[in-house]
C-alpha cells in the first residue's frame, strides 16, 4: 500500500483549537502537580491534528496510526487559555507520513516537534493486534 495512492502530499495541514479546562491540566493527568496544560494533552491535540490532515483523504478501509513522536513542551499554559495545535505533512515515504507539529496559545509557541504516522489497512491491523493479544495471553 502506497500513501501516494491516497492523495497525501506534503503541505497538507490541519489544526485543533481547544480551551484549556480542568480535564486538560497536568495535575489531572498525573503528569505533574501543577494546574497548567499537561504535556500528554498537548501532544494528543497535535496527534489529532495530524489524523485530521491525513485520514479524510485515505481510501475506505485505511487509516493512520502513530509511530513516533519527538516533541518539546516549551511554555506553560494556564486554564482558560486557548490552544491551537497544528500539523503539516512534510514527507511521504511509502506508507510513512512525517508531520511538523506545533501548538500555540495566545502568548505564542508552547510546543513543537515531529510526529510520524503510518497508513495501515484497518482490518489487517486489528487482526494482528488481536492475534498478538491472544498470543500474549497464552504465555
Amino acid at each position: 500500500m502506497q500513501a501516494q495512492e491516497t492523495r497525501l502530499e506534503p503541505g497538507l495541514e490541519a489544526s485543533q483549537t481547544h480551551v484549556v479546562t480542568h480535564e486538560h491540566l497536568a495535575s489531572r493527568w498525573g503528569s505533574g502537580g501543577v494546574d497548567v496544560l499537561a504535556t500528554p494533552q498537548m501532544i494528543g491535540w497535535m496527534e489529532r491534528a495530524a489524523v485530521e490532515a491525513a485520514d479524510p483523504l485515505l481510501h475506505q478501509g485505511l487509516c493512520t496510526v502513530g509511530g513516533h513522536l519527538d516533541i518539546r513542551h516549551l511554555a506553560a499554559t494556564p486554564p482558560g487559555a486557548t490552544v491551537t495545535a497544528r500539523a503539516r505533512l512534510v514527507e511521504v515515504a511509502g506508507r510513512r507520513l512525517t508531520f511538523a507539529v506545533s501548538a500555540h496559545d495566545e502568548a505564542g509557541l508552547i510546543g513543537e516537534g515531529t510526529h510520524t504516522r503510518y497508513v495501515v489497512d484497518l482490518a489487517e491491523f486489528m487482526a494482528r493486534a488481536t492475534a498478538r493479544a491472544r498470543n500474549g495471553a497464552a504465555e
